[in-house]
């Protein structure tokens, strides 16, 4: 049973999520502009020229750089004027060393605006030096949690390569903090793009196994966000179509990368999955997700797909209406009509598609004798912040990781 001490911080928290909800009724999330098709590269520069910018940071990473991905970019920049510096340093999970050199490279190059184009890790990054560039005298740990950058950024282009953080639609940036051993989160709606452009063909080269932790990734921002209990008509749409969308696509793209429609209907798949759960949130999944990045450098998609099918088995009838609902969307066929059945019936298709894309288990580097500190970031984490349809305990949570130990 909890204490009294424990009920009184839960109706506490429950406050806060009633007004958060009040929040993004009011708060006018703003929505990027959305350019697909042959033309959407086209249409970028377009939006570039016409709000007079004319140096921009390219912010990327060495192997899409290597790659080529981004010559087409620069080829139609350079052919209206607009220079370009590039930053492709940027590492799996972006540290704070990261932005700052990122912030060198853009006062350097006197740049008035930045272009994120890869993963998720670069579209952070590229936000977090708008984020500092915006606020020069606060540190990255200062500026973390919710609505404290509360400045005005220079513009943000978003141009994806996985199909999975849906940053390119969020209003929030995650940021590595190897010396503390943490991962956080900094969340406004100033963090925003201004542009998102979804291109298939830049996703083709992904290997099997980033097109899986991705698209899980993306699975888990759209059930986070719609069993959360803040939704809206908007964001409980946009979570079901995700959903949908990435269990007809997901492991047609793991199974054939260059299968077009599987890679674009993904690509929409992580964009909706970002708007739901940038205005609903996430939940414990992303919170233990968190913690094992931060000590281990776990890939968070990795961490994700592992730990949902147990968190929603943990929820339990707390979720069942919710879970038949996405089942029925996502028609997936249960034993019977009951929402216990429906719901079963999602988390097992969960764990199955899990299986096909050879995830694991359970994380590999996870030891006994650090679970209790992870339990205790997670919860720290998710409290108050994440409005998740039922509460969690430290033994709870220390049970749910134990769980996720592999035998060695």
């Amino acid at each position: 049973m909890p204490s009294v001490l424990t009920f009184l911080y839960r109706i506490l928290y429950r406050i806060y999520h009633f007004a958060l909800k009040l929040v993004t009724k009011v708060v006018p999330f703003p929505r990027p502009s959305l350019y697909q098709g042959k033309e959407a590269l086209s249409d970028l520069v377009a939006n570039i020229e016409k709000n007079k910018l004319q140096n921009l940071l390219l912010v990327t990473d060495d192997m899409i750089k290597s790659l080529g991905l981004h010559e087409n970019l620069l080829k139609l920049l350079e052919e209206k004027g607009i220079a370009i510096a590039i930053y492709s340093n940027v590492q799996p999970n972006p540290s704070i060393a990261n932005v700052e050199e990122g912030v060198k490279a853009y006062l350097l190059a006197q740049c008035q605006g930045v272009i994120g184009l890869g993963g998720g890790s670069v579209m952070d990054c590229a936000k977090l030096i708008a984020v500092r560039i915006a606020r020069p005298n606060k540190t990255i740990s200062e500026l973390k949690g919710l609505f404290r950058v509360l400045r005005r950024l220079p513009p943000i282009y978003a141009i994806p390569t996985t199909a999975g953080t849906g940053s390119e639609t969020t209003i929030a940036a995650m940021v590595s903090d190897p010396a503390n051993k943490q991962k956080y989160a900094l969340t406004d709606i100033s963090l925003t793009p201004k542009v998102a452009v979804l291109l298939p063909e830049l996703t083709y080269g992904l290997p099997p196994h980033i097109t899986a932790m991705t698209g899980m990734d993306a699975l888990t921002h759209a059930i986070e966000a719609f069993l959360g209990i803040i939704g809206t008509k908007f964001t409980n749409q946009r979570a079901m179509d995700a959903s949908r969308l990435i269990f007809c696509n997901l492991l047609g793209a793991y199974q054939d990368g260059k299968n077009k429609p599987h890679r674009r209907d993904m690509l929409l798949a992580s964009f909706y999955a970002g708007e739901a759960f940038t205005r609903a949130s996430v939940g414990y999944v992303h919170a233990i997700a968190h913690s094992l990045g931060g000590l281990y450098g776990t890939a968070h998609g990795l961490a994700n797909a592992v730990i949902l099918p147990k968190v929603l088995r943990w929820y339990g009838a707390a979720v069942e209406h919710k879970l038949a609902t996405l089942a029925d969307y996502c028609q997936i066929t249960a034993d019977s009509n009951t929402p216990s059945s429906k719901a079963l019936a999602f988390i097992e298709a969960i764990e199955k598609l899990n299986e096909q894309m050879d995830i694991a288990t359970g994380i590999a580097d996870l030891k006994t004798e650090d679970i209790p500190m992870l339990a205790k970031k997670a919860l720290d984490e998710a409290h108050p912040e994440y409005p998740v349809p039922k509460f969690m305990n430290q033994e709870d949570c220390q049970n749910l990781l134990s769980s996720l130990l592999l035998e060695k």
